[in-house]
């Protein structure tokens, strides 16, 4: 029997084993008001202008570490954002509960996609190592998602880019998980289903490339379509396993 030519898959989250079944446009509005509610419960006498100012910075920062790779965490930005505001020095504790409440109201909307458990227990059975890198501003948040969607037992290693603090498509954030493994980039695939990161990501790591496309009909997607080529293509996780064993 020829040797197979994977050894370990990656996997990013967001789209790739869970979607969003809301606008974020209805759903932004809900999470900003939970965390000024926990800001205020917790003391700070914020007014509602606070929360505009917070989600208009939340933005700006989104635009930035697009450019840069870099993640500076959503706690970042809403510490730097309370200390202008006057409020220095505000207690951890505070800061956890009001991101906690914040990202809890998304939380409620990221559902599993229904061949994601099927692909995955598939995938252990035929002894592939999972990994997970995922691009996310606060890393509790991943990791709630990931317990919520109860998927945590598949993965060897789980890195966010807000533990890290690089983003992909930055190959540094995967040559961790290839350092975790002590295996070679040619051993190792990349599904995700962002060009701009997972497979630009994988590439730049060389890291053979898989693009999801299910939930890919992205602005994002569309600007890279004629620049960023993925290795191979897949419409849904239920696919993956057979490609795999047939590349």
């Amino acid at each position: 029997m020829n040797k197979r030519r994977f050894e370990a898959i990656i996997f990013d989250l967001g789209n790739t084993l869970i979607y969003f079944d809301a606008e974020w446009s209805q759903v932004f509005p809900q999470a900003d008001q939970a965390l000024l509610c926990s800001l205020r419960n917790s003391g700070l006498e914020l007014n509602e202008s606070f929360k505009d100012a917070f989600r208009e910075r939340l933005d700006n920062y989104y635009r930035e570490r697009e450019m840069e790779f870099i993640e500076y965490t959503t706690r970042f930005v809403l510490q730097t954002l309370l200390t202008e505001w006057g409020f220095k020095d505000v207690p951890d504790e505070v800061i956890r509960l009001s991101l906690s409440e914040l990202h809890t109201v998304s939380q409620a909307h990221w559902q599993p996609e229904g061949d994601m458990m099927t692909a995955l227990r598939q995938l252990k059975e035929q002894d592939y190592r999972l990994g997970m890198i995922s691009n996310a501003g606060d890393d509790a948040d991943v990791q709630a998602l990931i317990d919520k969607a109860n998927i945590r037992s598949f993965f060897d290693i789980i890195l966010t880019s807000a533990s890290q603090g690089i983003r992909k498509p930055n190959p540094e954030i995967f040559k961790k998980a290839l350092e975790y493994w002590e295996l070679q980039a040619s051993q190792v695939a990349m599904v995700g289903d962002t060009l701009g990161a997972d497979i630009l990501g994988a590439k730049n790591a060389g890291i053979y490339s898989i693009w999801i496309t299910r939930r890919a009909n992205t602005p994002a997607n569309k600007a890279h379509a004629d620049t960023i080529t993925p290795d191979e293509k897949i419409a849904k996780l239920s696919e993956l396993p057979g490609i795999l064993e047939n590349l």
